[in-house]
């Protein structure tokens, strides 16, 4: 029924009022046809393992409090280099702990950056929130966290005056870029496996609309923004019946206009490559790089290129946040 309204609708050229209301039409079946299939992707938790990290006992054990006076748990790591160069705030992926930042950071604390790591609420040791349940989507309380985090670092009595440079890895990197875009004292941005929310529901939603409707030739003339939009219904519905909200990636990738390093693995079957691509596009500004790590799957970048992650991190901030008396040469690689 829904495919020959639309051929009344596109092919017989009817007024524009009778257009708009047939693709109103379409709009409310497939809400209620696939809405369920919405709600699935926001709430199915990654099924990859997280890796944790063991403590250090050079560390500097620290307690940030958050907006709403959780306690949450953080690691400062200083530099074992003679001269500090640079502070760098690391944001962990869903389901790390804070320890996690010693094995992407070690060379960044050898070369000269203090590395700062916080655990955000209902994670690792910080303080649990019993109204919130987080899931692998950025939420309005993961920003609020990372945001405490960067107080925490601008009142320290040995601040950087000059600000700080933020690492951050998949959900840890597409909080970071919220945080960042809002926030000038953030200078540069390294982000690995970072994803949107528009960039990566629709292409989910298009995938999983062709295993379970037999209506192709409808799917073939249904744009992105259709999808978006039906998307955008799930989330806020998501988003009430879990008392958040979530924040836009895409938007705050759009008002970022500072040097960012965004690192994929080319290899990745749960953020493919062209959604990495799409959110990278969105990025404003032109002091920007996209590496596609091949053959590294989600959050595996590190391992699979070992040495040439570590020296495009070092050479991606002393390039952006340190003060260097000469030009760094940027890994042609990448």
């Amino acid at each position: 029924m829904v495919f020959w309204l639309w051929i009344v609708v596109t092919v017989l050229a009817v007024p524009p009022i009778a257009w708009g209301l047939g693709l109103a039409v379409v709009y409310l079946y497939v809400r209620w046809k696939y809405m369920g299939f919405v709600l699935r992707i926001f709430q199915e938790k990654p099924l990859f393992v997280v890796p944790r990290g063991e403590p250090d006992p050079a560390a500097e054990d620290v307690t940030v409090t958050a907006a709403d006076g959780l306690t949450l748990r953080g690691c400062y790591l200083r530099t074992t280099a003679p001269q500090r160069r640079g502070v760098i705030l690391f944001g962990l992926e869903f389901g790390s702990n804070r320890w996690a930042s010693r094995q992407y950071c070690q060379s960044l604390v050898e070369t000269g950056y203090d590395v700062f790591a916080v655990e955000p609420r209902n994670q690792g040791d910080s303080a649990r929130d019993p109204n919130y349940e987080p899931l692998q989507w950025v939420t309005d309380r993961d920003v609020s966290d990372m945001q405490a985090a960067v107080a925490y670092l601008k009142n320290r009595p040995d601040a950087d005056p000059r600000g700080i440079g933020l690492f951050g890895i998949s959900k840890g990197g597409s909080t970071g870029a919220i945080v960042a875009a809002a926030d000038p004292w953030v200078k540069c941005l390294v982000t690995d496996g970072m994803y949107g929310t528009h960039t990566t529901m629709v292409p989910y939603m298009q995938r999983w609309i062709q295993i379970y409707s037999g209506a192709r030739r409808l799917q073939r003339v249904l744009p992105n923004w259709f999808y978006g939009i039906v998307g955008l219904a799930g989330v806020r519905k998501v988003a009430r019946n879990r008392g958040v909200t979530y924040p836009s990636i895409e938007k705050a990738v759009a008002r970022l206009n500072r040097p960012l390093l965004m690192i994929h693995g080319n290899g990745d079957t749960y953020i493919k490559p062209d959604m990495a691509r799409a959110l990278f596009d969105r990025a404003a500004g032109t002091t920007k790089k996209l590496w596609l790590v091949p053959n590294a799957k989600h959050n595996q970048a590190l391992h699979v290129a070992g040495d040439e992650y570590a020296r495009a991190l070092v050479q991606f901030f002393d390039l952006h946040l340190a003060e260097v008396s000469e030009p760094v040469v940027t890994n042609s690689l990448i």
